[in-house]
């Protein structure tokens, strides 16, 4: 099942503009280690989806997979060969807004080169360039 929300207040969203950097969700706050994305862009639900199996995948059920990211935002195309005007289309997918710096992924109970792992497979279905991230503990 693909990841959307239960009800929204509008069907439809216009695109935006995202700019600037993450001030929220910027850092490792519930796992070990994370995924951090290094490009402005919209991730689609089904990549979400893909990298939470690659990622359970792998660890064989040891550790926990946290997902700190969620596709909110309706996207609508018109159908092909279809001629102009006759208004907006219907919604088709959902995405996620991440700008750079954002967490997307995080992994806790595993060992860092497990958790490395891991994450790489995690990359690989993202559409977006990502770096490994370790958790900063306060003294």
């Amino acid at each position: 099942m693909a990841l959307m929300p239960k009800r929204v207040k509008h069907r439809k969203s216009q695109r935006g503009i995202m700019k600037g950097n993450a001030s929220r969700t910027n850092f490792v706050a519930f796992g070990e280690y994370g995924l951090q994305v290094l490009e402005t862009s919209w991730i689609r639900g089904k990549h979400i989806e893909a990298g939470r199996i690659a990622a359970t995948h792998f660890l064989h059920r040891t550790g926990k997979v946290y997902i700190r990211i969620f596709p909110h935002k309706p996207v609508s195309s018109k159908p092909l060969e279809t001629r102009m005007g006759k208004g907006k289309g219907e919604p088709d997918f959902w995405v996620a807004r991440v700008r750079p710096g954002q967490i997307c992924f995080e992994i806790g109970g595993v060992g860092e080169d497990m958790a490395k792992q891991a994450m790489l497979r995690v990359a690989h279905k993202m559409p977006v360039k990502c770096r490994f991230v370790k958790r900063r503990h306060s003294l």
